[in-house]
């Protein structure tokens, strides 16, 4: 549970609420100032107050009084499932653009591939379609996919199985 701090909107008409045209305007109702003791009307926690002063004109969409009180609140404790730490996989894809010479190029540039490593996984790319590349943290398959896209290649990650 943690306290936080909720700012309550009272107006003293219905939002949106507008005069037809050469009805004379409304004004805010007179209330008293704030006192430095009062409580909040929502539930009774010391709060401050403020308040359109009297006789200045209200349109119905500006608030009339605005309150600001500690509401608690339930935080659910959820686990998002996403460890960061989980091998994760760079998967470069097939195109038609995209010269195979020039794939296993890229593999050995940038991954340091030997020649006969960057041909195995230039010829999974080109027959079955995708090859996964390189594996490693969430965060770096992310540079690694970016890596590819800047060689003009198509790239995906996924978490590994």
């Amino acid at each position: 549970m943690s306290v936080i701090s909720a700012v309550l909107l009272v107006t003293a008409a219905t939002l949106g609420e507008r005069p037809p045209p050469g009805a004379p305007r409304r004004t805010a109702p007179a209330v008293p100032r704030a006192g430095p003791r009062e409580r909040c009307p929502v539930n009774g926690v010391p709060c401050t107050v403020s308040r359109v002063p009297p006789g200045r004109p209200y349109t119905g969409g500006v608030p009339a009084i605005l309150l600001t009180a500690p509401v608690e609140l339930e935080r659910p404790e959820t686990d998002l499932g996403t460890d960061l730490s989980a091998p994760w996989v760079t998967i470069v894809w097939n195109d038609p653009v995209n010269l195979m010479s020039y794939v296993s190029y890229v593999f050995r540039t940038h991954f340091g591939y030997s020649e006969a490593k960057a041909e195995a996984l230039m010829m999974d790319v080109h027959s079955k379609g995708r090859a996964a590349v390189s594996t490693g943290s969430r965060e770096q398959m992310e540079r690694d996919v970016e890596a590819m896209h800047e060689y003009g290649l198509w790239a995906t990650l996924q978490k590994d199985d």
